[in-house]
């Protein structure tokens, strides 16, 4: 029992001696407000002025002021140079002991004549920098000589060539340097005679119109950057054969702003850089196999996977279509009055145009066809007449050119091909004779080509 009365006392006594030994709280007095006195003493007045007097004796910019002193109330009037020494001289009133408050009428100085305030501060800084001369003259030449160091570094381009993936990328490189260092010596050089302010408003005022210029060039900036990118990723070569959403052709150059092609039908096409940048592209040049197909359609009620297999080995038979991958026939869907059949082969492009291979493809596939009895039939349509709207019997003309039972319908005989005559399949390759001649033409427009052939295609 009397342990636990001591535990308890324990438990008490902790949290006392803690209050009782923590510090007071500190209790922040207002500061008393100064108060009028209600009496003045006898020539505080004449004390206060000659007091104003003789501290604005010593500053030039006061000369002109006029002080007046009644009861403590101080009246300021005249003129000052600046429009900051208005506010200078009340504040300087104020803190003379007796003062109770302060009427100012000082105005600035605006008058034009020989001793004004504004040719007095307009000799000042005449004066001010005939003495710096020299100083700004130092800092000129920190600054031409900065620039001067940046531009002959960016002039190495022997170097930059060998760090850049690529010519264009060297350029920016130098380029880069050359604005760093114009830069950084104007910084320095404003420094050097402490026209920081100048410094300031003149980088806000250029990242202004940066912006300015960002936004009234926007396409010629992405234009400018796509150039880089594509530069760097090498999408296609000279002379491949590309696909650019809808536009079609070989490709003739990359230059820092468009992509030049020439169209299979022998035309210039230039297409901006950001919109190649953005685009879909397929190239066939890359894998020289190719797939060509085309579809046929055989009669409803002929064997339409006999006329398969048909095709397919008719196909395969052509000394251009390649054994590996196969050819292959697909039966893809049931028309109104036929089935259609796509067949599907792979040229070499290296050895077989692919327009000219499709082009022989085709006709041998359906001349097998027909010779095997399949048929291609047409579209049939049924017509339907009111005889009671026409203004011809369409039964006397119908009887009038029916068949005679027992004769058979003439055929129109189809011209055909001369025997072993073969057509020509190899590789048309006028259009890639004509990029090359251009590329070899332009010689000076070369240099500037982006494409580098020693970099991989991505």
């Amino acid at each position: 029992m009397r342990r636990l009365l001591a535990f308890l006392t324990l438990l008490w006594a902790v949290p006392l001696a803690a209050q009782l030994e923590a510090p007071a709280e500190t209790v922040e007095t207002p500061t008393p407000v100064q108060t009028i006195s209600a009496t003045q003493e006898a020539g505080a007045d004449d004390q206060i002025a000659e007091r104003i007097t003789g501290i604005f004796a010593e500053l030039p910019a006061f000369a002109d002021v006029g002080i007046e002193v009644s009861e403590g109330v101080v009246t300021l009037s005249g003129t000052v140079p600046k429009a900051d020494d208005i506010d200078r001289a009340e504040a300087i009133v104020s803190r003379v002991s007796g003062v109770v408050t302060v009427q100012n009428g000082l105005e600035r100085d605006l008058s034009v004549s020989a001793d004004s305030a504004g040719i007095s501060v307009l000799g000042e800084r005449w004066a001010e920098f005939l003495k710096a001369l020299p100083l700004i003259g130092a800092a000129m030449a920190v600054w031409a000589v900065i620039a001067l160091a940046g531009f002959l570094i960016a002039g190495l381009g022997g170097l930059w060539q060998r760090i850049a993936p690529n010519g264009f990328l060297a350029e920016l490189i130098a380029s880069a340097i050359r604005f760093i260092f114009f830069i950084g010596g104007l910084v320095i050089a404003l420094d050097m005679i402490g026209a920081t302010a100048l410094l300031g408003a003149v980088l806000g005022g250029a990242g202004v119109v940066g912006i300015a210029l960002g936004f009234a060039m926007r396409e010629t900036v992405e234009n400018y950057v796509a150039s880089l990118l594509l530069s760097l990723r090498q999408p296609f070569r000279a002379n491949d054969w590309v696909l650019i959403d809808s536009y079609e052709g070989r490709v003739i150059r990359l230059t820092s702003r468009a992509t030049v092609l020439m169209t299979l039908d022998g035309n210039h096409l230039r297409i901006p850089n950001g919109q190649v940048f953005r685009a879909v592209i397929t190239n066939y040049t890359r894998n020289p196999q190719r797939r060509l197909e085309f579809d046929l359609g055989v009669d409803a009620d002929d064997d339409a996977t006999a006329a398969r297999q048909l095709g397919r080995d008719t196909l395969a038979g052509l000394d251009f279509i390649l054994n590996d991958p196969p050819a292959e026939a697909r039966i893809v869907e049931v028309g109104d009055s036929n089935v259609v059949i796509r067949f599907l082969g792979w040229v070499d492009q290296r050895e077989t145009d692919w327009n000219k291979a499709r082009s022989r493809a085709i006709p041998a596939v359906k001349v097998a066809l027909e010779e095997a009895g399949f048929g291609l039939p047409e579209p049939i349509y049924r017509l339907r007449f009111d005889p009671r709207s026409a203004t011809v019997p369409f039964a006397t003309e119908a009887t009038a050119t029916a068949q005679k039972p027992g004769t058979e319908e003439s055929k129109p005989v189809r011209p055909m091909a001369p025997a072993g005559v073969e057509e020509d399949v190899r590789p048309a390759d006028e259009i890639a004779a004509m990029v090359e001649e251009e590329r070899s033409r332009t010689g000076a427009e070369q240099d500037k080509d982006l494409l580098d052939h020693s970099r991989p295609v991505e």
